[in-house]
Formats: C-alpha cells, structure tokens, sequence
C-alpha cells in the first residue's frame, strides 16, 4: 500500500503535486537543488490552500493540515529514503532524468515504484540503465498544470509493470479525487497533450491567416466545442450528433485544415520578440504589470468553479 510520498523538483509542477497528496493526507518529502525553489515552496502551497479556502473549496482548517504532512529535505537520499513512490518533476531534459533516475535506483527501498511526470520523453530512454527489476516498477504519471487543480493524470501501462502494481497506482490518483487514465502506448505527447496541440495547431493558424480575431477565435472555442467538451466527449458529441454528419463534415472540412508539421511561425516571431505570454506582459494578449496577479487568481479561480462543478456531475 502506497502511503509515504516522495516529490523530486519543487518548481511549476513539483509544489503542486505535493500540496494534493498533502491535502489528502499523505506523507510527503520533497527535494529541490535549486536554492529558491527549496526555500519558496512551503510558502507557494500556503498561498495557493489560501485561495482555495477564500473560494470555499477547502475548509481553512485543512491549510495548516496539509502543511503539517510536507517536510522539505536537503539531499537526495532523506527525501526518498521512506518512499513508497517517488515522483520526479525535473527539467524536460533527457540526460538529467536518466541521472536521477539511475540514483532513484540506487537508494531507493526496493518496493518503491518511481515515476516521471514526463509527457515528452520516452520512459525507456528515461530508465535505460536501471536495474532490470526496477524497471518493472517504473512509469510515467503526467499531470497537467495547475497541477493542485487539474482532475486529469496520465498513467502510462507500456507492458513493463504487472497489472497490481499499476492499480495500486491507479488507486492512489482516485484517492485524492483525481481522474486517471491508462495509457497503453509509448507515444510523445501522451493523450491530452496531443489532443491539446492538434486544436492548438488549428487555433494558432486561424490567427496567423487572419480568419478572426485572437478574442474571437477564443470567444469561439470557449463557448463551442469547449463549452461542451467540459462535460461531453469527442465520441459521445459524435454520438448525439450523428456519425453520419460527422463523417460528412470531416470529408469536407479535413482537407482544408492546418497539416503543419511545426510551431507556426506567427508564435515564432512572437518568442523572437519577447513576448513569451504572461511572464513578460505580453504574448497573444498583454498583461499590465498591476494587473497580472489579478490575471492569474482569475484563472485559477475558473478552474475552482470546474471543479465544483464536477463534484456534481
């Protein structure tokens, strides 16, 4: 049974995987190299319980609750000594997973199933040099952020764990009101995200030809199939509506949408400019200095109103 967690990389991704298992009664350690992240991290989940308490999500007594359930450690070893599972949520770079995860294997109590939150590396290359037992208790589990409020957790089932091992994982993302799902295929991108970009591409080549406005392309996308996607699949829309007319409109519509086989350039630019989105005060929209907290609690804030939302669903 999965109890003591161990979270490696207390950045984006990292602190909000801990302040979850935390909220949910678990046992976390967590480890950051990075001298900031290591010191900012309990007061970041502080902040965040703190407007998931303002927006009557928890209960305020639960802030100190989870608080109390994560200790931060100094080196490596403390941090995953215990640990029934270990997440890492390192930098997207190849050479530094396959390092950690080659200590993983070293230090690691032989129960403890390891996992990269990964959903652009392939879990082979990721654990290539571990020990061939090991490997039947790696995965990777991809969160998507805000990790503290997005329901949704890819669980990957590529054929190198046994079923038990792999539902006592699916049990623990349902303990903590999570939404897994398996993955069955080794594939960059996983599922959402591939799911993600496919509309992205579209979404970026609408504006870059000037079919609408940025607003009106998001006005479009938020109350139409986004609207709907929030609690109708792709397939169960298909369903209702007819697969008929879908096949139509498809053998109509596909040859006329965006097949690029990279970033748009409009984007491109754009990074070239500076203008990364919300940390540099401007990407496809601005974000005036005085105004980008505001920005992101609105955010995460319609992300609250989801989720209570789909309690009730």
């Amino acid at each position: 049974m999965i109890k003591n967690i161990s979270v490696i990389g207390a950045g984006t991704m990292g602190h909000g995987i801990a302040n979850v298992f935390a909220m949910y009664g678990y046992k976390v350690s967590m480890y950051d190299r990075n001298k900031k992240n290591h010191e900012n991290v309990i007061d970041e989940i502080k902040s965040e319980l703190e407007f998931m308490a303002e927006e009557k999500y928890i209960d305020k007594e639960l802030i100190n609750l989870t608080l109390s359930n994560i200790k931060i450690f100094s080196s490596l070893k403390e941090t995953i000594e215990n640990a029934d599972y270990v997440i890492e949520t390192i930098s997207e770079d190849i050479k530094s997973k396959q390092e950690l995860f080659n200590q993983l294997d070293k230090i690691c109590p032989i129960h403890t199933i390891l996992s990269s939150n990964t959903s652009s590396l392939s879990l082979s290359e990721i654990t290539k040099d571990i020990s061939i037992e090991r490997k039947k208790r790696v995965m990777i589990c991809h969160w998507y952020n805000p990790a503290h409020l997005m329901p949704i957790i890819e669980l990957s089932y590529f054929g190198n764990m046994s079923e038990d091992i792999f539902l006592d994982v699916y049990a623990l993302y349902i303990s903590i009101e999570k939404q897994p799902i398996k993955v069955k295929k080794d594939i960059p991108g996983m599922i959402a995200n591939r799911l993600l970009h496919a509309l992205a591409r579209e979404v970026f080549h609408l504006i870059e030809t000037g079919a609408a406005s940025s607003e009106d392309v998001e006005k479009a996308l938020k109350y139409g199939p986004g609207f709907r996607s929030a609690t109708t699949g792709i397939l169960e829309s298909a369903d209702l509506g007819g697969l008929d007319i879908w096949c139509a409109v498809e053998d109509n519509l596909f040859k006329e949408l965006n097949n690029s086989d990279k970033a748009c350039d409009l984007m491109k630019q754009k990074i070239k400019e500076g203008c990364l989105g919300l940390k540099t005060d401007e990407g496809f929209f601005k974000y005036p200095k005085d105004k980008k907290e505001k920005i992101r609690k609105d955010f995460f804030r319609r992300l609250i109103i989801q989720l209570k939302a789909s309690k009730n669903y």
